[in-house]
Formats: structure tokens, C-alpha cells, sequence
């Protein structure tokens, strides 16, 4: 007779179990992951967001930098984490969207291994030019690509990087014939477009700001779907007759696939309120990139169309990477 009580019992505190340990998480400090070296540009971006979600967690983030291998090496050390929570990933597109189309045998699946959190911010890419080319415009330099076909060049960081994969997306969509010159770094790129050796080049805002300012390259659009709100008055691509472009450098948050919904929410709701306080928004912004902090779900939904989006223009360009 007292069998069914003792089974209601222990399947009741089995169920309750996962619940009761994600209601006292965090109980430890929580190890942040980021897959570059200490000091670059995606860290000092990811490391804004360390305060505000310590203040709202209640526990301290650690960064554990693991750069190297174009992301693999971080993104590999978070898909094999223990899902408990203790474990975050902070990472931009190249380990999760690009690569998976560009390199063969990844030790981990985005779609598999990750539990998306969310979006932290965007880096819009720019198209700038040698003022020497005669384009003021998006459409004019359309209209000058198709007349000179395989006239123009565009320079990259390299072979498979997202600004590479920018120039491709742009070509696809414009039905232009552009020559992509890649280079070993972005540095010695941009210093070649401002010589004028190079006719233009997708980059990000915040290295080329003085640049523009002083007139040593052009600036046609930006390659976000809505202006950035550094650039206010720069057009994007998308709205200047190439619809729906998009080309951004993005850092997001990760934790290991099966972590629990309810961790889950939660570090989603402090990050979201951390991103879009006042004071984080505005240090976004002065790093050239736009804050924006979304649901799961959104993010979700993000990850997958930029698998989407990177899968069509590696195989229509049969891009390669060094």
C-alpha cells in the first residue's frame, strides 16, 4: 500500500532537483570564455558587459582568454563544458558561422553544442574607397563596377575573413565583377586603400574613423540593415539599391547546449539589462559598435540565418581560406 506514496516521492524530488539547482545558481563565480587574446578588440567589447552582469548575478565573470585557431580553440574548450551555468561563451562570427563552411571536421556544431543567450552588439562593416575612385555613391560605384568588369579590387584581412566574405556578398548581390586582393592582417589593407594601391575595402567603423575624418578615404554605405548610431547620416547599403544587405561583425553569448532554461533566462535578462543601460550604451558606441541585447529567441533565429547567409556565399564564391 505504501509503495505508490514512495514512488510519488522520489520521482517528485527528481523532477524538483534540476530546478532547485539552477534557483541557487550561481553559488560560485562564472568562467566567461573568450576565443582571442587578452587585450584585442573583441576582448575590450565583450569585457564592457563584466560588471553590469556580476552586479546582477551576484558572482564575479572570470575571462578565460583561449585565442588562437580563428576561434576554434575557445569555441571547442565552451561546446565540451559542463552545462551547469559555470560556463559562458562570448563570441563573434567567424568560430560559429563562418568556419563551419570553410574548414572540414570541427571538433564542435553550433547548432548542436551551443545554447544561444544573446546578441550583445553589432559591428557594422563600411565600404570605403580611394577618393580617387569616382563613385560618390552606392549606385555609382554599382553602375562603375558593371561598366569596368573585373576593373576594380577590393582588398580583405584574408582569405575567408568576414570582410573578405563582405566583398563576395556585395558581388553576389550587385551582379559585379570586383577582384578581392587579400592581405595578412587588416592594417597593412586599409594603409594600402588609403595609398590608393587598393580601390576599396569593407572594415569596421572605429579603425578608419580618423581616416575619414581627414579625408583619406570615402565612405559610401554602411552594410548594416539600419544606420549605425555612430554614423547616423551614412546611408546603408541596403538602402542605397542592394535591399536587404547586411556584412556586420557581431559578439553574442553562448553556454554549452543543455544548460537549464531557467539559467539560461536568467543570464539573458541581466545581459539584456546590462547592454542597454545608459552608460554601457554610450561605451558601445564610442567603440564603433551598436549595443543591442535580444531575447533567446531572437538570437536563435540570428545564429541560424548568418549559417544560412556564410553556407550561400562560400559556395557561390568557392571562397577558401589559407
Amino acid at each position: 500500500m505504501n509503495t505508490i506514496p514512495r514512488l510519488w516521492i522520489a520521482l517528485s524530488m527528481a523532477l524538483m532537483t534540476p530546478l532547485a539547482g539552477a534557483q541557487a545558481w550561481p553559488g560560485k563565480p562564472i568562467r566567461v570564455i573568450l576565443s582571442v587574446p587578452a587585450g584585442a578588440t573583441p576582448d575590450v567589447t565583450a569585457r564592457l558587459v563584466f560588471p553590469g552582469l556580476s552586479q546582477q548575478l551576484g558572482q564575479q565573470l572570470v575571462a578565460d582568454n583561449r585565442g588562437g585557431g580563428g576561434g576554434i580553440i575557445g569555441a571547442e574548450i565552451a561546446a565540451k563544458s559542463a552545462p551547469d551555468g559555470y560556463t559562458l561563451f562570448i563570441s563573434s562570427p567567424g568560430a560559429l558561422t563562418i568556419l563551419p563552411h570553410l574548414r572540414k571536421g570541427l571538433p564542435y556544431d553550433t547548432l548542436r553544442d551551443f545554447a544561444p543567450i544573446s546578441l550583445i552588439s553589432i559591428g557594422p562593416f563600411v565600404l570605403m574607397v580611394h577618393p580617387s575612385v569616382p563613385a560618390r555613391n552606392i549606385r555609382e560605384l554599382i553602375a562603375l563596377a558593371k561598366a569596368q568588369p573585373g576593373k576594380l579590387n577590393y582588398a580583405s584581412a584574408g582569405n575567408g575573413v568576414a570582410n573578405h566574405l563582405a566583398g563576395e556578398l556585395f558581388k553576389q548581390m550587385t551582379g559585379t565583377d570586383i577582384v578581392h586582393v587579400p592581405y595578412k592582417g587588416a592594417p597593412q589593407a586599409v594603409i594600402d586603400v588609403i595609398g590608393g594601391h587598393m580601390n576599396m575595402m569593407f572594415n569596421s567603423i572605429s579603425p578608419i574613423i580618423g581616416h575619414i575624418k581627414a579625408g583619406r578615404v570615402r565612405v559610401l554605405g554602411i552594410a548594416s540593415l539600419q544606420r549605425s548610431l555612430q554614423m547616423p547620416d551614412l546611408p546603408t547599403i541596403s538602402e542605397s539599391g542592394v535591399p536587404g544587405f547586411e556584412a556586420v561583425n557581431w559578439f553574442g553569448m553562448f553556454a554549452p547546449a543543455k544548460t537549464p532554461k531557467a539559467i539560461i533566462n536568467r543570464v539573458n535578462a541581466a545581459l539584456v539589462k546590462t547592454v542597454k543601460s545608459p552608460e554601457i550604451h554610450a561605451q558601445f558606441i564610442a567603440l564603433g559598435a551598436d549595443p543591442v541585447g535580444s531575447s533567446v529567441e531572437e538570437f536563435t533565429a540570428f545564429v541560424r540565418r548568418d549559417l544560412q547567409k556564410y553556407a550561400k556565399i562560400v559556395r557561390i564564391s568557392g571562397a577558401k581560406i589559407d
